[in-house]
């Protein structure tokens, strides 16, 4: 039995990759130590499986938005579907929204940009936070949540400089962290997870993806963000089961969630 209770703030549980055994999946993963998960939506079929997904687990939240690699179908029509999935009571964020210049393919940067806006805009409406997806974007990524400073948020899988990271807690935002923390080349975050103060660290597994060391290569899932909690401690100078804790009520304060852990 784990003494660990965590809280995976960004999971994708609608992924293709979980086809297979994910109702199982989930259903064992309070025995795991796992007392709450955070599905995020990437577009209108990602958004509608999440709520489902919560709708079928207690310990189970979602949020509802479009990816910018995924956002080339949003439109009014769209907005207004987003709207009336966010009124559901387990809908804790607008998200996972941002900007993405990375691949190639995806869709203009001006719309990707539009559509981010809009997103935050909805998100002010509703009195919801946002998750963030910034993927080399960092300076048109800020200042468009610069505009929008009555909105709170979290930039997931912070990958920001300390400098950024800085402007963002200013701002009153909160950062989030992978099992990319726990890869080599991680000097950067480690850094910011240095400076960070206590109440603004989130972590997450971004499952199926960014699967921690000694697990690199294999499908991510919920069970192995402790190794998140486990290097976010050792930075820290705590013990595993603080920075559990701590990370574990951030979430359950950012997004609002009032239920007790299992």
């Amino acid at each position: 039995m784990f003494t660990m209770r965590v809280f995976d703030t960004h999971a994708h549980y609608d992924s293709g990759a979980f086809s297979d055994g994910r109702m199982e999946l989930l259903a064992s993963m309070p025995e795991q130590g796992v007392s709450l998960i955070l599905n995020p939506g990437c577009d209108l079929e990602s958004s509608r499986t999440a709520v489902a997904l919560a709708e079928q687990f207690p310990f189970v939240y979602a949020a509802v938005g479009f990816h910018p690699s995924d956002c080339g179908s949003f439109s009014d029509k769209a907005a207004e579907e987003l709207r009336r999935l966010a009124a559901h009571p387990k809908v804790k964020a607008i998200g996972e929204i941002g900007l993405d210049y990375y691949w190639k393919d995806n869709p203009p940067r001006e719309f990707q940009q539009e559509v981010f806006h809009r997103q935050m805009e909805l998100a002010e409406e509703l009195n919801l936070p946002v998750i963030v997806h910034d993927r080399e974007a960092h300076q048109d990524c800020l200042e468009a949540v610069k505009q929008h400073p009555d909105l709170t948020g979290v930039y997931h899988c912070y990958s920001g400089s300390l400098e950024d990271a800085k402007v963002l807690v200013k701002l009153g935002w909160m950062l989030s962290f992978t099992g990319v923390i726990t890869y080599k080349n991680a000097r950067k975050s480690l850094e910011v997870i240095r400076w960070l103060p206590l109440d603004r660290i989130m972590i997450e597994t971004d499952s199926p993806y960014l699967t921690p060391e000694p697990f690199r290569g294999r499908r991510n899932d919920s069970s192995k963000v402790h190794l998140v909690a486990e290097a976010i401690a050792r930075v820290k100078g705590l013990s595993p089961e603080e920075a559990a804790r701590i990370t574990l009520e951030n979430g359950k304060r950012f997004f609002n969630i009032q239920e007790a852990s299992l």
